[in-house]
């Protein structure tokens, strides 16, 4: 299932804030909370957007490349 344009940009603009930002915004939206990025989605698609926050970020296995 194809999710909407928005759920992806989502996403992607909380990508950007960069890794260290993204855990916060992953332990935000686990603990039930919104973010001004997800503010206006449905629970599905909050859902959806943890889902893949998690998937980008296991790759640093909870570290985070400190900045040059």
């Amino acid at each position: 299932m194809r999710h909407h344009n928005r759920v992806d940009e989502c996403v992607e603009k909380l990508c950007q804030k960069g890794c260290s930002q993204v855990w916060g915004d992953i332990d935000t939206l686990e603990n039930g909370g919104t973010l001004p990025e997800t503010e206006g989605l449905s629970d599905g698609e909050r859902t959806y957007v943890l889902k893949e926050l998690k998937h980008v970020m296991a790759v640093y296995e909870g570290r985070c490349k400190l900045p040059d």
